[in-house]
């Protein structure tokens, strides 16, 4: 649509409908572009010569007529002769301009107009909106009153005026509209190239004027409006060199500029391209079935969508480690319509299927591993066939008690009655140290996993799965490994001896704590041994009692999730009393364990975690007016000082009345750690402990709540009043589920008294529950 350049300097404009020109520049070679030039040696003019066709396209048609070279030749002088009285014309015009002025229009230099009643001015509405209107009159001394585009009648300040659009004098008000459109449909951007490469070859600047003359063959109102939307949407091959009032001159960006900024362009567009294709792919997946939604890997095949579906989810858990990641996931959110919040991001996730729908955020936050290297499973895997010597206690009857669902047993008891009347018994530890070699692959793993992991929804052990679930976990009716401490109890449940030895077992019964505590409640003949057990806990509760331990024991709220990443998962929740005798049993031949172990440490000065918390001088009977059980343990629990760990010597436990207690047991054999090694591993695995028990108390509160969620509205709970908050706010414990919770109560007036409540919102993402007490 540009020229056809052959040897000559005059210029042949050819007339057509407005902005519908194009001119032929005549220089000493000939160059085509939309046009083109063909040479029919078998056509023959009447004088036996070639006869050469140009092809030009009617502007404005689009369609493309043949001339001959004699046809061509005529129509220049057509051409011509319309060409001056054209020129006449943009004489009378442009001088208007100049006139209006008030001055000569210099060369490279942009001269104001003055603003007048009837002229057509472009005016910035806003900082987003640029408006066409008709100058009404004065507003003032200095302001105008315009009629817009929109039919809106205000006024505006002069230097809000952007362009005013020349050779108009008094404008109908009632063709802004119909003009605009007219602009819009004649704007070619490529015709800036054009004007560009000339005027880039002469070092030239340009008004829109100029410009319209140049690209149109015209300075009519609606060519040089044209202009000057061109020149200033132009981004690309002009910029401003100068601003005086609504006149601007505009400049050709060097070469390179330009081609840099084509580069820009061109990326920015394949980048477009590129976001609405993925928005596409989340659409498409959002539209899908649960059942049929794409799989999570299927996201992180091609590195593009991987690193938009990354950056969603790096936003989503509000983690972005880039600005560049927030800048993509903003863009892909309100791609798709959404705010640019969190939860718009990770509700788009779950949408897509990428995430379930009860994702745990917490654990991606945390970077919760997982899954094992495969050279530490291998390495594992060797550990399993390293022999020990170990003393053969395969003859004891052996009882495992555990929830129903543990995926690992760590410990077992047994016992017996001698013939003086003492009661001994066995605690056996699995024992992983036996595979675990400090500075090891495996040891430096589990090192920094700190420990294993235990949610609702599943179980990550610190060590690979095939060395936690077979080496280091007892199993019923197999042959295990432990380290085992036998105490022989005196009559009033202290310690007469005890000792530690490397061990093999075969447990005879995995029991539940519900199926233990019916054994002990029938006392059946053949079961005579748990009974002892039970009798031996009686008997160190007694002692310990007597030492100044102060009961704790509450409620305790355990939950299983079979299959989390279905969209409704069946929650199994249980609520377990501390107080129950088989937990009883069980903590307090831990407590025996952990206890003896810090005595054989001392004496054999072995580094061990020595685990102490300083009397707290509880008065117990104050707590006394509280019902016992969950309430008075909760009330006591709330002043006691936090335990202390020292390396080097046992530290007195006051709370639970013991001279010394060890939470972890070691082989019998030399010390591999001294103290300030111990205590340094200590630091960094204690770390990771606080992290995972914040995951675990975050998680277990999630399904709590969402538990509660699905329960019947009208669903009524019974609560214990811990304490008032403030005036009737209590804190309160929901006895069936065991979550701890407020609400305003009116009938309870005392701590201790138990109120009906129902939940009235449940929203579990939120971490967000909301009670209201029912008055009968």
């Amino acid at each position: 649509m540009i020229s056809v350049r052959a040897v000559n300097t005059c210029s042949i404009l050819r007339s057509s409908p407005p902005v519908s020109s194009f001119r032929f520049r005549f220089n000493n070679h000939l160059r085509t572009t939309t046009s083109s030039l063909h040479y029919d040696r078998y056509s023959k003019s009447g004088s036996g010569f070639p006869i050469f066709r140009f092809d030009l396209p009617i502007l404005g048609h689009g369609d493309v007529r043949s001339y001959s070279l004699q046809s061509f030749v005529d129509t220049v002088f057509e051409e011509l002769t319309s060409y001056h009285k054209h020129k006449r014309k943009r004489q009378g015009i442009c001088s208007a301009i100049k006139l209006k002025t008030g001055g000569e229009v210099l060369d490279d230099k942009p001269v104001n107009q003055a603003v007048e009643k009837g002229l057509l001015v472009e005016f910035k509405k806003d900082s987003e909106r640029v408006l066409l209107a008709v100058v009404q009159r004065r507003d003032g001394k200095k302001n105008w009153m315009v009629y817009d585009q929109n039919g809106v009648t205000s006024s505006i300040k002069p230097q809000q005026i952007t362009y005013i659009v020349p050779g108009v004098d008094n404008f109908d008000q009632t063709q802004i509209s119909s003009f605009i459109q007219k602009a819009q449909q004649n704007l070619d951007t490529s015709l800036l190239e054009f004007a560009w490469i000339e005027l880039l070859e002469k070092n030239k600047s340009v008004t829109p004027e100029e410009l319209a003359e140049m690209i149109f063959g015209s300075v009519e109102p609606l060519e040089s409006y044209c202009a000057h939307l061109l020149l200033s949407r132009d981004d690309l091959y002009f910029t401003v060199q100068e601003t005086k009032g609504s006149r601007s001159l505009y400049g050709p960006r060097p070469t390179v500029q330009v081609e840099e900024l084509m580069r820009r362009k061109l990326a920015k567009e394949a980048a477009e391209k590129e976001l609405q294709e993925f928005v596409q792919l989340l659409t498409s997946a959002k539209a899908m079935p649960s059942n049929a939604k794409p799989p999570k890997t299927s996201w992180v095949v091609e590195e593009k969508i991987r690193c938009k579906i990354e950056s969603l989810e790096a936003y989503a858990i509000d983690a972005c480690k880039s600005n560049d990641q927030k800048r993509i996931a903003g863009m892909i959110l309100t791609a798709m319509g959404m705010g640019k919040t969190t939860s718009s991001a990770l509700n788009l996730l779950i949408d897509i299927g990428y995430f379930p729908v009860h994702v745990n955020l917490d654990m991606l936050k945390l970077s919760i591993h997982t899954d094992h290297p495969d050279e530490i499973i291998s390495a594992a895997e060797d550990l399993l066939s390293e022999p020990i010597n170990r003393k053969d206690l395969t003859h004891l009857k052996v009882y495992a008690i555990d929830v129903d669902e543990a995926d690992e047993l760590d410990d077992a008891l047994s016992a017996t009655r001698l013939q003086d009347g003492r009661i001994k018994v066995w605690i056996h530890v699995a024992d992983p140290t036996q595979y675990v070699q400090p500075g090891s692959k495996v040891d430096r793993e589990a090192m920094r996993r700190g420990t294993s992991v235990f949610l609702p929804t599943a179980t990550y052990p610190m060590f690979p799965e095939k060395l936690a679930m077979e080496g280091m976990s007892l199993k019923q009716g197999e042959v295990c490994n432990a380290v085992t401490v036998s105490v022989i109890l005196h009559s009033d449940g202290c310690i007469a001896e005890y000792c530690v030895n490397n061990s093999i077992i075969k447990p005879t019964y995995m029991l539940t704590y519900e199926s233990a505590s019916e054994l002990l409640h029938m006392n059946l003949d053949e079961e005579a041994e748990l009974k002892l057990l039970s009798e031996a806990a009686s008997l160190r509760l007694q002692w310990r009692r007597e030492q100044g331990a102060v009961d704790t024991a509450t409620i305790e709220t355990r939950i299983k999730v079979p299959n989390p990443e279905d969209p409704e998962p069946s929650i199994n929740l249980y609520v377990e009393n501390q107080a129950d005798p088989a937990m009883r049993l069980v903590s307090e031949m831990m407590l025996l364990c952990g206890e003896v172990i810090a005595t054989f440490g001392s004496c054999n000065n072995i580094p061990l975690p020595y685990r102490g918390q300083p009397q707290s001088n509880i008065d117990v009977s104050a707590f006394a007016h509280l019902p016992e059980g969950p309430v008075r343990s909760l009330a006591m629990v709330r002043i006691m000082r936090s335990a202390e760990i020292d390396f080097r010597k046992p530290v007195r436990h006051g709370i639970l009345g013991l001279p010394g207690y060890v939470k972890a047991v070691l082989r019998g054999d030399s010390p591999p750690l001294s103290a300030g090694q111990l205590e340094g591993m200590a630091s960094l695995v204690n770390m990771q402990t606080r992290v995972v028990r914040r995951l675990c108390s975050s998680s277990l509160q999630y399904w709590i709540i969402e538990f509660l969620r699905r329960q019947p509205k009208e669903k009524k709970y019974r609560a214990l009043i811990l304490r008032f908050i403030k005036d009737r706010v209590a804190a309160l414990l929901l006895v069936e589920v065991g979550l701890q919770a407020s609400a305003w109560v009116s009938l309870g007036t005392q701590i201790g008294d138990e109120v009906q409540v129902r939940v009235e919102e449940a929203h579990p993402r939120d971490d967000i529950i909301s009670l209201r007490e029912v008055v009968v």
